[in-house]
């Protein structure tokens, strides 16, 4: 049948080629229209798989060639032509070949007074022009001439015809050749002048299209920088930005609006950033390498695509280096090869950091007399349990905007009681709402904070009434030399402390103090960020994702537009500056202070631009000229009520949460005096685009110059007068963390909990990074006690490779608390497992405000293949105690790596899998004969029971070629641990699950840590090698929880 049919279609077309009788073309003509104006696309594709196109082509040219032709049969032939001609993909190089082209602009100029003819000859100039190499052919020919001929002033006449001609035009432009024709003949001043025209007359918006059709020819002649040059000489910007700004809430005009921006964003002038260098503000020498060498490094970020066009939707697309091209499909390279590279006696240096492993305990009954009570003496620090429930129970008001009270006993509860089950909203009664401005909830107590939802009482405080010089407070020298400033700083902060007590689970403001004196930094700071030394405590509600307002984006263009067009109106005065040798603070104008020479501070430089607005750079990291993402500092002398727009210019990721409802935090000094010492998400007309910055210099190689990004919103401060902090996200110091482990050393039981603390190695700046021990105590000292002690399975975890993910340190504060704890699942955790813990692999970045590196500008989790002890020696050391584990018979069950995500939500992990990496990579030959074991899924589906925040749906266990030094990917190949991941915790909140709709807070990320934790014991408990004791211990500890514990336990 379907030859019949292709025989009858082949009649037909050679018929048509061949008849001269008029009436069986016109007849052909009419069967070949019915037939593709119903159906699908299918039919096009198999008339030109039969020589349509070539056939309707080659009548169209005899046709028009007559003395005198017949447009009876010329019109039906060119609807034909324009309908084939988009489908096929070498229409344009056919209708040169048969030479249509030439023919189709004679018949065009012959009509040009016939408005219905023409416009059918449009129609088939315009699929001619698709292909590059005919539209340059037309244009060569003088077929923009012949257009605009036609394109005429406002009219209301033949006004399909002047659309047509408009979208011929358009086409044909996308060619360079004619856009550089166009340019020279001065076709740019036309198209403005036509446009402003038929703008100005239609004010009724009849004929969008038509204005749109001219838009998108400057668009595309903007490619070139001729066409730029061309446009901004012609007051372009001028006339578009005035249009802009009329029309841009006009809902009527959004195909002309659409076009307009991505014109102007084209055409403003591109410009260096407005520093002295692109390299970092800070310098460290390392050993044998030149900085200028580290400066031109280039490192692979987890970048995403982003377009210039408006984002207002969310989307959770996978890491753009998961695409299959980036896939490992070398099954060499993902088979398992354990082995070790350290000579056995270098090995040997590691035996010291598994002193557990050769600890007699001879001294247990000695050290510990029976006269102690631990019990009695132990830090209440000690029962909390990190959970978003504790301190708040996850229940919102009515009105979403506090969470409900503070649970009276979070000791007696288990975390295995708190878990969800089967996606339900266990803690939440009702759906958090969307807010759509932060600032509109700020009340006089400040940040919109419910005093109901907090039990310390507001004390109406002044500061300034009581004598203290708040900007002092805020950042409190600290120095080794106690000269007569420093001890009047000391002093004035004891005594400040001591007149605002604040107690905080596990944070000691005196113990940060000390810790910050050991803490080494690059340009040695010397002060101490008051958020950090006063502490932060969760706020007692949960914080809905910011609605984004639509067209925030289009307003900050114009904005930046203005400056251009409008240089007078722009400050552009400097404020501060880490490259200014002098101070730059102006005591006496009323603009803002900015500070950041502060651990973990990165700003590099304020400019005041308009008397509530500031340009932000933020520094790079050290040692490198690139990798600008995080910020900290410190912002004083606002006024309240006022909205403060910052616009950090020199962002470098394609795109960003700031995009999807994530926002900037914030900390206020007087907040915390009051009672209220948190870090709260802040923000409004919040935004993330590509802004008109780009690389001062060419990178070698012919490659493009970099472009930055802006992130701007705008912030609306409580008090008039405070100190503020902001930051890209809360905030976690090194000297945090070590406060925190001596804090956690003195709060447990040491009869009960095995803690120690040791040196992994000395980091490049000279800090120390920790390494932790955690497990239970053996019962006694015998025989047995001590050879189940010895025989207990390794976990690791480590966090903090790199220093902006700071919500990484959050979860890793949330698993050390827990595993300390005197929770039920806790004690079966320490009882059956030795937990490895490293809990910041990247010290001095995160000191020193990094956003990505170490001090030799490399990302340190692409150097797990080949670390060097001098260069790497977290790396080195990590990877060093993991061969000795391994080298011994005592490799993790799991091993994983705490990061922080800055593109998509929720919690989710990386894994490997050889078969899943070769399915996806179409391998499927490779991957049939190789067995693997699936329960590499086991954990990440445990998680996604019992974790509010996790989603399996965004997990992935492919291995990428790019992905091949990272932490993850060395441990699975090299040491044969199965399950090595990588935890991903958004910067940003949930789209799904109990948090749907809420930004991660802290209490969040700690309880990621604990459920974490959590999930080790169930993976273990469900697992065939798991022992009758541990199962009977676990229903003997675990008894209230019997229900939860057997639907965990489900095979």
């Amino acid at each position: 049948m379907a030859e019949q049919e292709g025989s009858g279609l082949q009649v037909l077309l050679r018929t048509l080629q061949s008849s001269s009788d008029r009436a069986s073309v016109l007849s052909i003509l009419q069967v070949l229209g019915d037939l593709l104006s119903v159906g699908t696309d299918r039919r096009i594709h198999y008339m030109i798989s039969k020589g349509g196109s070539e056939a309707l082509l080659q009548t169209l040219v005899d046709t028009a060639r007559t003395t005198s032709p017949d447009y009876d049969i010329l019109l039906p032939l060119l609807r034909l032509l324009a309908k084939v001609g988009l489908r096929d993909k070498k229409f344009g190089q056919k209708a040169l070949e048969l030479e249509a082209l030439d023919v189709t602009l004679i018949l065009a100029r012959k009509n040009l007074s016939h408005s219905h003819n023409l416009l059918h000859c449009l129609w088939a100039l315009r699929v001619f022009a698709i292909n590059v190499t005919t539209g340059a052919m037309l244009g060569i020919n003088g077929a923009m001439e012949l257009l605009f001929k036609v394109i005429t002033p406002y009219t209301r006449k033949h006004t399909r015809t002047i659309r047509a001609a408009t979208e011929v035009l358009a086409v044909l432009l996308k060619s360079r050749s004619n856009g550089r024709r166009a340019v020279n003949r001065g076709y740019v001043t036309s198209l403005l002048r036509l446009h402003q025209d038929w703008h100005s007359h239609d004010t009724a918006n009849i004929y969008v299209p038509i204005r749109r059709g001219l838009l998108l020819c400057l668009k595309h002649i903007a490619t070139l920088r001729s066409g730029r040059e061309a446009f901004l000489a012609a007051h372009g910007m001028e006339m578009l930005f005035s249009i802009a700004q009329n029309c841009l809430d006009n809902k009527e005009v959004e195909p002309v609006i659409s076009v307009v921006f991505p014109v102007l964003r084209q055409c403003y002038p591109k410009s260096p950033l407005p520093l002295v260098t692109a390299g970092s503000a800070y310098a460290f020498q390392v050993p044998g390498i030149v900085p200028s060498e580290l400066l031109h490094a280039s490192y692979e970020e987890d970048f995403e695509d982003d377009g210039d066009e408006e984002v207002d939707k969310d989307s959770d697309f996978e890491d753009v280096k998961e695409q299959d091209d980036d896939l490992e499909t070398d099954v060499d390279k993902l088979s398992f090869k354990p082995g070790l590279d350290l000579p056995e006696e270098e090995l040997m240096q590691y035996e010291t950091m598994c002193l557990e492993l050769s600890c007699s305990f001879e001294e247990l009954e000695s050290e510990f007399g029976n006269d102690l009570n631990f019990e009695d003496i132990q830090s209440a620090n000690h029962h909390h349990i990190p959970t978003a429930a504790s301190p708040r129970q996850h229940c919102l008001n009515k009105d979403h905007s506090s969470w409900g009270k503070e649970k009276e006993d979070t000791v007696q509860t288990s975390l295995l009681s708190m878990v969800k089950m089967g996606r339900s909203t266990v803690h939440l009664s009702c759906t958090a709402q969307p807010v759509t401005n932060t600032h509109q909830n700020v009340q006089a107590n400040g940040l919109g904070i419910e005093s109901s939802g907090n039990d310390i009482p507001v004390i109406p405080v002044s500061l300034e009434k009581d004598g203290w010089d708040i900007e002092a407070i805020s950042c409190p020298k600290m120095s080794t030399s106690f000269s007569a400033s420093t001890t009047e700083t000391i002093e004035v902060m004891n005594k400040f402390l001591k007149t605002h007590p604040k107690h905080i689970p596990f944070h000691d403001p005196y113990l940060y103090m000390a810790r910050a004196r050991r803490t080494r930094s690059v340009v040695n700071f010397n002060m101490v960020a008051f958020p950090d030394l006063w502490g932060h405590c969760p706020p007692p509600f949960a914080q809905s994702m910011l609605e984004r307002k639509y067209g925030v984006q289009r307003i900050k263009i114009l904005e930046d537009i203005q400056r251009l067009i409008q240089p007078s109106d722009v400050i552009n005065k400097v404020v501060f500056s880490l490259d200014e040798p002098w101070p730059l603070q102006d005591t006496t104008s009323n603009c803002l202070r900015f500070f950041s020479k502060f651990e973990s501070g990165n700003l590099r430089k304020a400019i005041q631009v308009r008397e509530y607005e500031y340009d932000l750079l933020v520094n790079a990291d050290v040692n490198s000229a690139q990798h600008q993402q995080w910020f900290y500092f410190k912002v004083s002398r606002m006024k309240a009520a006022v909205p403060y727009r910052f616009n950090i210019i020199n962002c470098e990721k394609p795109n960003s949460q700031f995009n999807y409802g994530m926002q900037p935090t914030l900390y206020s000094v007087k907040e915390a005096v009051l009672g209220r010492s948190s870090w709260m998400r802040t923000g409004h007309e919040i935004c993330y685009y590509k802004n008109h910055y780009c690389q001062s210099a060419a990178p070698m190689g012919g490659a493009p110059r970099k472009c930055y990004y802006s992130l701007t919103f705008a912030v609306t401060f409580p008090h008039d007068d405070d100190v503020c902090f902001l930051a890209y996200h809360y905030p976690y110091t090194y000297t945090a963390l070590m406060a925190h482990l001596d804090i956690l050393e003195k709060s447990i039981n040491p009869r009960h909990i095995y803690f120690r603390q040791d040196v992994l190695c000395q980091t490049l700046g000279g800090n120390a990074c920790p390494l932790v021990t955690i497990t239970a105590m053996p019962e006694s000292n015998s025989v047995d006690h001590l050879e189940q002690f010895r025989r207990r399975p390794y976990q690791m975890i480590t966090a903090r490779v790199h220093p902006g993910e700071s919500n990484a340190s959050w979860v890793m504060k949330g698993a050390l608390e827990f595993l300390v704890s005197n929770d039920p699942v806790a004690r079966l955790l320490r009882e059956n497992f030795i937990f490895k813990i490293i809990p910041m692999l990247n010290p001095d970045g995160v000191i020193n405000g990094n956003h990505r590196c170490s001090l030799r500008g490399e990302d340190l989790n692409r150097q797990w293949l080949s670390p060097r002890a001098h260069l790497q020696p977290t790396i080195y050391h990590a990877k060093g105690l993991l061969h000795y584990l391994c080298s011994i018979g005592r490799g993790p069950v799991v091993f994983c790596d705490f990061h922080g995500h800055s593109q998509k939500k929720n919690v989710f992990i990386y894994g490997c899998s050889i078969k899943e990496t070769l399915w996806q990579a179409n391998c499927t030959a490779n991957a049939s004969a190789l067995l693997e074991d699936v329960g590499y899924r086991t954990l990440p589906k445990i998680l996604d029971k019992l974790a509010p925040a996790f989603r399996m749906s965004s997990c992935s266990f492919l291995v990428e070629k790019s992905r091949a030094s990272t932490a993850r990917v060395v441990v699975w190949r090299e040491m044969g641990v199965s399950r090595s991941y990588t935890m991903e915790s958004s910067y940003c909140g949930c789209n799904q699950g109990p948090y749907k709709g809420l930004q991660f807070g802290t209490s969040e990320l700690e309880e990621m840590g604990a459920m974490f934790c959590l999930g080790l014991l169930i993976l273990e408990l469900r697992s065939v090698s798991c022992s009758r004791q541990l199962l009977t211990r676990a229903a003997t500890l675990l008894n209230a929880e019997k229900d939860t514990l057997d639907q965990q336990l489900q095979r």
